[in-house]
């Protein structure tokens, strides 16, 4: 969830900097800092409920998974920013000597919030596929049992599935993993109103 700051341009290193001190996160969008917002809890319950069912159901094999505080470098866009979720295959690797970054990510999930989910499916998206290592995004409503998959099939074509009502089961394309709308969704209360 994104909210602009200021409009004055900052180098990569500068706004580098200002993230190992700021008290909240910031996106990078090629020399503009971006503040983010808040998440509301049924955001938070189902990135939570997402990458402990990976966790638990990938035990032993060799995959990582992160929750949004992990920064994600897209080079080519001169963009930085934090996923909600990312799964590596094997181990990440990073950007500089620190491991704060992260470059090659295999899988990207967003959970959408009204304020930022055109931003997730369109500009976002369009700047996660520069990454060479990306092959699938996943993009789950947190107001109604809702998400969309796309898979990577080869430079340039994606392929798209929707996932639409309570009794849905998700299969990831590029890793064998499987998990039910109940799952995700677990302890979530949608509203009434958006």
């Amino acid at each position: 969830m994104i909210a602009q700051l200021e409009k004055t341009y900052y180098s990569v290193e500068e706004y580098l900097e200002l993230e190992e001190t700021a008290e909240y996160k910031s996106e990078y969008h090629d020399g503009k800092i971006i503040a983010m917002t808040g998440g509301t809890t049924n955001h938070n319950k189902i990135a939570l409920n997402f990458c402990y069912n990976f966790k638990f159901l990938t035990k032993g094999k060799n995959y990582e998974i992160y929750i949004n505080d992990v920064r994600l470098s897209i080079p080519l866009d001169r963009r930085y920013t934090y996923p909600d979720i990312m799964i590596f295959d094997d181990r990440p690797l990073y950007e500089g000597d620190k491991k704060t970054t992260v470059t090659n990510p295999l899988v990207i999930i967003e959970v959408l919030s009204n304020s930022t989910q055109n931003y997730d499916k369109g500009e976002k998206f369009k700047s996660y596929r520069s990454i060479k290592s990306f092959q699938e995004y996943i993009l789950i409503d947190q107001y109604s049992f809702s998400v969309e998959q796309f898979i990577k099939e080869c430079q340039g074509e994606w392929k798209f599935k929707e996932y639409l009502g309570e009794n849905q089961i998700l299969k990831l394309g590029k890793i064998d993993f499987e998990i039910s709308f109940s799952d995700i969704y677990e302890g979530v209360i949608f509203a009434e109103n958006r």
